[in-house]
């Protein structure tokens, strides 16, 4: 199969843990995206060749939707089986992959993302990697941020 598809997302189950974030997958395996996440309000740039991951949780924060932006490494049929999404844009190509989350492809393989938890419903997080080191964001409300008291991957209340 193609490594260059769009594939739909199935729901996994999401661990909020003080050392991270962790993922299950539909086939049982997990991930963990290590660190608590560093607050965004406004656009996430990744810079250039990263892999980018986004996860959207449900209201429980126990199950939530991850999409793969851009990844050519992975083929449809080991997606398909661990329910994780993706979706490839083109540079200059924007997409709204979920309800209140925007990713687009601005130039210079960089990936934009753009979201608001309130129409999300959810905790948006985007983990940005590739083989040398790993770094997680949480997009939050402007209220949260200046109040500084941002909710971080540990806060599951």
């Amino acid at each position: 199969m193609s490594a260059r598809n769009d594939v739909p997302p199935s729901t996994v189950g999401v661990d909020l843990v003080d050392a991270g974030v962790e993922v299950e997958y539909v086939d049982g395996r997990t991930t963990f995206y290590r660190g608590v996440p560093e607050p965004v309000t406004d656009t996430l740039t990744t810079p250039p060749k990263k892999e980018t991951h986004v996860l959207v949780t449900d209201p429980t924060e126990t199950e939530g939707v991850l999409l793969y932006i851009n990844d050519l490494k992975t083929h449809d049929d080991i997606l398909e089986s661990t329910g994780a999404g993706r979706v490839i844009l083109d540079d200059g190509e924007t997409e709204e992959v979920f309800p209140g989350v925007t990713v687009r492809r601005p130039g210079g393989m960089r990936t934009e993302v753009e979201a608001d938890p309130t129409l999300a419903r959810g905790r948006v997080f985007v983990f940005v990697e590739d083989d040398w080191g790993e770094a997680s964001y949480e997009f939050v409300t402007e209220d949260d941020a200046a109040g500084g008291e941002s909710e971080t991957a540990t806060d599951t209340a």
